[in-house]
C-alpha cells in the first residue's frame, strides 16, 4: 500500500517517480539563492559559503517535511478510504504505516540529495550519516501515533485538515530549522524542545552535516515519550473506530 502510495502521487506526469529527486533538489537551490544570496544568511560554525547553508537548512527541513506530510494527510485518512470501513473487513490502523512508509521514501531520497549536494560541495561527507536511521527511529513511533489521533479525530472534526495547516506551519517556525538554537534566549531554549521536531531537526543535523555524535540522553527520553503517545493514541483508535462507520 505505501508503494501504490507513492507510485499513484506521481502516476501520469512526465518524469513520473523521479519527481521525487527534483523536488528536493529544486527546493535546496531555492533556499541556497533565498537564504544565501538575497537574505546573506549565515550559520554559526559555518566554514563554507551559500551551498553549506542551504545544506544545514535542508538537514531540518526534510525532517519537517516528513512530518509536515504525515500530519497534514492524516485528518483525511479514514475519509478517504470509507470503502475500507463500510464494506470489507480491513485492519485500518495500517493504513497510518502505509502513510508512513510514503513519507520515509521521500525522506530517504531528500537525505540522498542533501548527501550527493554535500560531497559536491564540501568535498567529504561525515562518517556520522550511518547512524541516521538511528536517529529517525525514535521520531516514527510519533508519526505513527500521530496520524492514528489525528485520522480518528478527523472522522468526526472536519474542520481538523484545515487546522493541521496552520500547526505544522507554526512548528516549522518553532524548532530550529531556520535558525540555530543558540540564537534563542537561554530562558526560553528548553521550551524548543516541548516542540517533537526539534530534538529530531538536532540529532540529523549533527550527524548529516556535523558529523558529531547526537545527544543520546535526548534521543533515549524522545523515545520512551513517542512510545508512549503512539500506545495511548492506538488505543484510542481502536476505542474511537467503532463510530468511524456510523458517521461515514
Amino acid at each position: 500500500m505505501g508503494r501504490r502510495d507513492v507510485v499513484g502521487r506521481y502516476r501520469g506526469s512526465f518524469v513520473g517517480l523521479l519527481w521525487s529527486f527534483f523536488n528536493p533538489l529544486l527546493m535546496l537551490i531555492i533556499y541556497t539563492f533565498v537564504f544565501g544570496v538575497i537574505f546573506k544568511s549565515h550559520w554559526a560554525g559555518q566554514v563554507g559559503g551559500k551551498f553549506e547553508f542551504a545544506i544545514i537548512l535542508f538537514a531540518g527541513m526534510n525532517i519537517n517535511s516528513m512530518f509536515a506530510e504525515c500530519a497534514n494527510r492524516a485528518p483525511t485518512l479514514i475519509i478517504e478510504n470509507t470503502n475500507f470501513v463500510k464494506k470489507v473487513v480491513f485492519p485500518l490502523e495500517t493504513l497510518a504505516w502505509s502513510t508512513l512508509g510514503s513519507a520515509l521514501f521521500h525522506l530517504l531520497v531528500s537525505t540522498l540529495v542533501l548527501l550527493a549536494i554535500s560531497l559536491l560541495v564540501l568535498g567529504t561527507v561525515p562518517w556520522t550519516i550511518v547512524l541516521f536511521p538511528i536517529v529517525v527511529a525514535p521520531f516514527l513511533p510519533f508519526i505513527a501515533g500521530l496520524i492514528w489521533l489525528l485520522s480518528s479525530l478527523g472522522v468526526f472534526l472536519r474542520d481538523l485538515k484545515q487546522a493541521m495547516g496552520i500547526i505544522t506551519a507554526a512548528l516549522m517556525f518553532l524548532a530550529p530549522i531556520f535558525y540555530p538554537m543558540e540564537q534563542i534566549p537561554p530562558d526560553y531554549r528548553n521550551l524548543l524542545y516541548l516542540n517533537p521536531l526539534t530534538a529530531i531537526v538536532e540529532a540529523s543535523r549533527d550527524v548529516l552535516v556535523w558529523g558529531r555524535l547526537p545527544d543520546w540522553g535526548m534521543l533515549g527520553i524522545y523515545t520512551l515519550v513517542s512510545c508512549a503517545f503512539a500506545w495511548v493514541a492506538f488505543a484510542w483508535f481502536e476505542r474511537s473506530r467503532k463510530g468511524f462507520a456510523d458517521v461515514l
